[in-house]
């Protein structure tokens, strides 16, 4: 029996064997902590920037392996039951550029699909932006599901809006779950714990966190930004502003000096971007402090950011919110007490690729396996 402590709730697992994980582009944790909370148990993780990697030392421990993905040998790290990770996703992204598999940082999923092909894991979740879906006229995500299924996995694209499962933002994120073909198991995506009409919202989230001591601290921003964001009420952005005002600004997403609602959930908190993007309180004229931003992934207030304002705030917008991954997780649970059906080859060798039953769960998105 394994227990947890979060947002002071203890989460107990049952199992007598916890599913061991490997996590790839790991960046602070929060897709782990989700996992975590849900009973795994992470034997190694990696990512490349230094404040993450600091970060999820702190809050898990010394598994990670700062470095280069591309630099390391998956036959050296832990057998594992599940690979998760978040491969890289701006060049996904719809608010960044979108050449997706045309650049560098698009193909180092290549190396998320090498570590399933050398652990072979019965399950891996690789995460991913909205815009993967329809990156390079819908190419990449075709491309992205047959490197996998010829590996012998049950493939499961959804997108998921995190505020249904118990986050305070309107998050939207794509879920690759993989299922080794050879296990009794089928992937279904949760039930939504929450709709429109019972979303938490900001206002809730945000509920006693000027007590909390670590992350929390207030940025100076110039009297200017102060008086353009009286003029903006809760919910309104940089289109609130009158075109005759002489704070008036342009903008070209609605990001841009977007104000919290209190009775709403936050919109989408992003990494990236300079002041007018960083997000706003709905009531003091002021950026969000690094705890706020926490709250509406999640995150315990126990779980301590480490690095500057802006590495903090840049860790938390690239990460999952906890609360939502966790129940993926427990979704998942049963894969790894169900049968396996070992399929041997002329070589006497157990041969996944024999049994590929890929299935897609794309709603409006088909594409043809090749």
């Amino acid at each position: 029996m394994r227990s947890f402590v979060a947002n002071n709730l203890t989460f107990t697992s049952i199992l007598s064997n916890a599913p061991k994980l490997v996590s790839l582009f790991s960046g602070c944790g929060g897709l782990d902590l989700g996992f975590k909370m849900a009973g795994y148990e992470i034997v190694w993780a990696n990512d490349f920037d230094h404040w993450s990697c600091e970060t999820y030392k702190r809050n898990f421990g010394d598994h990670i392996l700062e470095g280069d993905i591309t630099k390391i040998n998956f036959d050296e790290i832990p057998d594992a039951d599940i690979i998760t990770g978040g491969f890289p996703c701006q060049d996904f992204s719809m608010i960044w550029k979108r050449e997706g598999l045309g650049t560098e940082r698009g193909n180092l999923y290549t190396y998320f699909v090498k570590a399933v092909k050398t652990k072979m894991p019965k399950v891996f979740v690789a995460e991913n932006v909205k815009g993967l879906l329809t990156a390079n006229g819908g190419k990449a995500i075709q491309q992205i599901v047959n490197d996998f299924a010829k590996l012998g996995y049950k493939i499961n694209i959804d997108l998921y809006n995190f505020a249904e499962y118990g986050a305070p933002q309107l998050r939207e994120r794509v879920l690759i779950v993989g299922v080794r073909s050879d296990l009794e198991f089928s992937f279904k995506k949760p039930e939504p714990l929450r709709n429109s009409w019972n979303y938490m919202t900001a206002g809730e989230a945000l509920l006693g966190v000027e007590k909390v001591n670590y992350n929390n601290e207030h940025q100076n921003i110039k009297e200017k930004t102060k008086e353009m964001l009286k003029l903006i009420p809760e919910g309104g952005n940089f289109s609130s502003i009158p075109k005759d005002s002489p704070y008036y600004v342009k903008g070209m997403i609605s990001h841009v000096y977007r104000r919290l609602h209190r009775n709403k959930p936050s919109t989408t908190i992003i990494a990236g971007g300079g002041g007018g993007t960083w997000g706003y309180h709905y009531e003091e004229p002021r950026p969000l402090t690094n705890r706020e931003r926490a709250r509406l992934f999640g995150y315990p207030d126990n779980f301590v950011f480490e690095g500057s304002i802006s590495e903090v705030r840049h860790q938390i917008g690239n990460s999952v919110p906890p609360i939502a991954a966790k129940v993926v997780a427990q979704q998942l649970l049963p894969a790894f007490e169900a049968n396996s059906i070992v399929v041997v080859n002329s070589k006497n060798e157990v041969d996944y690729t024999q049994k590929i039953e890929s299935t897609l769960n794309l709603k409006q998105f088909t594409f043809a396996l090749g």
